[in-house]
């Protein structure tokens, strides 16, 4: 168990964390959220001892060990793959260390041997004779090949070195597993393996993430920070969201009866219970959500974007022809080779593949951002495109304010009607006096959200719009995508996202398209999909 009595962290006059006395149980996952900037990190850092509290202390149940997840991808470099799992157990690696240590000393003492001895069996309780081998099994359900697990970690690509943190977080069965953000750069199947390893992980799990669709897998508890305090609900994020806004729309009722009350909640948490069944961890929260006590159910204070898209016109029978487009790369490798396809009114279609640049290409392509190499495309004489790239520095060069940001691709430049459009990104009072050039990622993306708006165009592209935003605004961005009537072309890493907007799925690889009418679930689980992506994807040694 790992628990926090009074603890406050303080930056000068910023506070973070307020008195803040919590406990994580054994046989729980605890997803930590709160908005950008509220310390989620900052918390994980403070739970692990990386960072000291201003006041109060973190206490850990006598003998337990914690593990976590390292953000340093450079820690490691002098080391072999295998030994950087195994050094995830670090009181079993410094046995292994020292005892190796003895056997290679050429003057080999009686007291070197009783030492030695002591090591053995220090060795054999903790399970070492099976380490390499558990080391190397947990690598290779992480994607990482046995051709690399003697390589050094210098040799590795960033994203091969986040699974293999990631196997060192997890190596050992660790009492306390602290993770942040532990699905990036991982693929659905790796997620989903990540996934099934959480909900059968019998300790204690403390986890960061802004992907509600893992967090909605794995987690039986949300710690919300909200107000430099920590909030436990029970339930995964989905439930505390619908829960809390539920919550939020009573308050604001002030005609409904408090009976009426308590039995819409009441109606809501019975409901919930009953689809847990389709959740991995559906026994446990089931049982948890039947003792929930209704009045833990609070309003959320979380402020969401008023992300709302309206088309001037609507789009006409011819959408978007695409033949025989063809693009290479700068080193001759090729990102898609003879795309052919035709979109249709209604289309929302989330674009695949194995390489991202694959797809940031064709949007530029299609926007007219770049060209092809070869082949073709139309767009229908009533289609108007808003593009949201995935790269989007060269807008924020200029030191603008925000209002003449965003004025400048308005044709209204009556600074109320301007204000509007930033307000509902949550820009408003003195932030709209911000310069354009210094602003953060997330705030980038808000104010290319804001143009997007003010367009009014009936096809939307989208390269990854949920980069650098919060769950507020992911959840709204989402919202507003489920609810939109027209076309979007877009590609995300959010499951939720993905699976909640997307009516086809279109598949750009080096050698064809693969275009499926199905939602995202059924197309990566569709055996005749993974038949049709093992012909699609030339066999590639991996390149250094």
């Amino acid at each position: 168990m790992i628990s926090t009595s009074n603890l406050s962290l303080r930056y000068g006059k910023r506070v973070l964390f307020d008195e803040v006395s919590i406990k994580f149980t054994p046989g729980n996952c605890y997803g930590v959220i709160g908005a950008n900037g509220a310390g989620k990190s900052t918390f994980l850092k403070i739970l692990s001892g990386e960072i000291e509290p201003t006041t109060g202390q973190v206490s850990i149940t006598p003998g337990e060990r914690i593990s976590v997840l390292s953000q340093n991808h450079f820690a490691f470099d002098a080391f072999p793959v295998l030994q950087t799992v195994m050094m995830g157990n670090k009181k079993l690696w410094d046995v292994i260390r020292e005892k190796d240590a003895l056997y290679a000393k050429p003057d080999f003492s009686d007291a070197d041997g009783i030492k030695a001895a002591e090591l053995e069996t220090y060795f054999a309780e903790m399970e070492g004779w099976n380490a390499e081998s558990d080391a190397a099994n947990l690598l290779s359900d992480l994607g990482v090949k046995e051709q690399y697990h003697n390589t050094l970690m210098s040799d590795l690509s960033g994203k091969e070195k986040v699974r293999v943190l990631l196997a060192q977080a997890l190596f050992g069965n660790p009492d306390i597993l602290l993770l942040d953000e532990p699905t990036n750069d991982l693929d659905v199947d790796t997620i989903a393996w990540l996934e099934n390893f959480l909900a059968d992980f019998e300790n204690t799990v403390i986890v960061v993430s802004h992907d509600r669709h893992f967090l909605d897998s794995v987690c039986t508890h949300i710690a919300d920070i909200d107000f430099n305090k920590i909030q436990l609900y029970t339930g995964n994020y989905t439930f505390w969201y619908e829960s809390s806004q539920l919550a939020l729309r009573q308050r604001s009722d002030q005609n409904k009866k408090m009976e009426d009350k308590r039995k819409e909640l009441q109606e809501f948490v019975e409901r919930f219970s009953a689809n847990a069944s389709k959740s991995k961890q559906a026994t446990s929260r089931k049982k948890l959500l039947e003792k929930l006590v209704i009045d833990d159910i609070k309003p959320s204070t979380r402020k969401y974007p008023g992300i709302i898209f309206k088309a001037e016109r609507d789009c006409g029978d011819q959408i978007l022809g695409v033949e025989n487009l063809t693009k290479k790369g700068p080193d001759g490798s090729t990102y898609f080779k003879d795309i052919t396809f035709t979109i249709n009114k209604g289309d929302k279609i989330a674009f695949l593949s194995k390489e991202h640049i694959a797809i940031s290409s064709f949007f530029d392509i299609v926007t007219e951002e770049t060209t092809a190499d070869s082949g073709s495309f139309v767009w229908g004489t009533t289609i108007t495109k808003s593009y949201l790239p995935n790269e989007n520095a060269k807008y924020f060069t200029a030191d603008y304010n925000l209002i003449d940001w965003l004025r400048q691709y308005s044709k209204d430049k009556d600074e109320t009607f301007i204000r509007g459009f930033l307000g509902r990104m949550l820009f408003t009072g003195e932030e709209t006096f911000k310069k354009s050039n210094v602003l953060s990622g997330g705030e980038k993306v808000r104010c290319m959200v804001s143009r997007m708006m003010l367009t009014n165009a009936n096809c939307l592209i989208l390269d990854e719009p949920t980069n650098h935003l919060d769950l507020e605004s992911i959840t709204a961005f989402n919202n507003a995508l489920k609810d939109w009537k027209h076309v979007a072309l877009f590609t995300s890493h959010d499951h939720e996202f993905m699976q909640t907007v997307a009516n086809r799925i279109i598949e750009l690889t080096p050698n064809g398209v693969i275009d499926k009418r199905m939602s995202y679930d059924e197309y990566i689980k569709d055996e005749g999909v993974k038949a049709l992506r093992e012909k699609m994807y030339p066999k590639l040694e991996k390149v250094k």
